[in-house]
């Protein structure tokens, strides 16, 4: 179980998602533990239950989307920055760099009907993490220490990778996305290697089919 936090929430898009420093004062109410999340570095509490409940609640909210246009080549994840301002380059970046190198899956940012979010803010107990609520609903929480501490534009394509199904791998070298932090504050590499390219196509070209299915 993580430790309890006192963030706010907020209803974004009518779903319950953990706020964190972007938003009101005035929308503010005690935030419940997240239900499960994959942290940027080992020191957060974390799971591959964890990591394949995030990528659970994202596929559930694409599912709903795709009856309207089941015969596409690729699944869209839309994606909302309205949240995590500060980071809007980084994200479109690590954006581009998944686009570029997956075939079976593509990032959009959409200001309405997003199927996760990013928010922005302070969490130096846990750092920057992909969450989700336990209700189907998904986002990706960036610090703001941990991103001027390790290559921002790594932080973000890492948790971002648990957004397409990919776990948290520490023990691996930086050449590995998935390693995260555990390759220490030096490595700059915010590219997925052939293995994890090849994970995520094989995940969405057999996730197509249960995108198909209503959600539950």
């Amino acid at each position: 179980m993580r430790h309890p936090r006192t963030f706010a929430v907020t209803a974004a898009l009518g779903l319950a998602l953990a706020g964190f420093g972007a938003i009101p004062a005035t929308a503010a109410t005690p935030a419940p533990a997240s239900a499960g999340a994959a942290h940027y570095t080992a020191a957060g509490k974390h799971s591959a239950a964890n990591d394949q409940a995030f990528y659970d609640a994202v596929m559930k909210s694409v599912a709903k989307k795709r009856a309207a246009n089941p015969l596409a080549a690729a699944v869209t994840v839309y994606y909302s920055t309205s949240n995590a301002p500060s980071f809007r380059s980084q994200i479109s970046q690590a954006a581009q760099i998944w686009n570029g190198s997956v075939q079976n899956v593509r990032l959009a940012e959409s200001s309405s009907g997003a199927d996760f979010q990013y928010y922005e803010g302070n969490d130096p107990q846990n750092g920057s993490y992909a969450s989700t609520d336990g209700h189907g609903n998904g986002y990706i929480f960036l610090d703001y220490g941990q991103n001027q501490q390790y290559y921002s534009v790594r932080v973000v394509a890492h948790e971002t990778g648990h957004v397409l199904g990919l776990p948290d791998h520490y023990s691996g070298p930086c050449s590995e996305l998935m390693s995260g932090g555990g390759p220490g504050t030096s490595c700059r590499n915010a590219y997925p290697n052939a293995t994890e390219k090849s994970r995520v196509n094989s995940l969405w070209r057999n996730g197509l089919a249960s995108a198909f299915k209503p959600a539950a």
